[in-house]
């Protein structure tokens, strides 16, 4: 993926999830080149949409990287054969994430950050 492509999933994704939010928030994303390049940095100011700034090389805490990690370990354990097997347990394990694990990752957020400040980037218990 590019930083084209990626404006434009932002585009069709980020306004609407802040209307349902109807909150002010901070996006956040990581040192990922199409997060970084000055088009996408160019669109996002454009777009009023505030940027957590983000160290390279500092840990990742990014709740969808959590989920991901659980997505793996329980698609890994149904041991997919093929492709077809892979896409229907990601798709069948995704759908079994609770959203209480999603609020709990959310609401653990601002001890995470906290503790990645307090170690000045490097590694913490998250």
């Amino acid at each position: 993926m590019n930083s084209s492509k990626y404006q434009v999933i932002l585009a069709q994704n980020i306004q609407a999830s802040v209307r349902k939010l109807k909150m002010k928030f901070t996006f956040q994303n990581d040192n990922d080149p199409k997060h970084t390049s000055k088009s996408t940095k160019a669109w996002l100011y454009q777009k009023k949409i505030n940027v957590l700034g983000w160290p390279s090389q500092s840990p990742d805490l990014n709740p969808i990287e959590h989920l991901r990690g659980n997505l793996k370990r329980a698609v890994y354990r149904r041991c997919p054969r093929n492709l077809t097997d892979l896409e229907c347990f990601c798709k069948e394990e995704w759908a079994n994430i609770a959203t209480s694990k999603c609020a709990m990752l959310i609401d653990s957020y601002p001890k995470r950050l906290s503790a990645v400040i307090k170690s000045k980037g490097a590694s913490t218990k998250y």
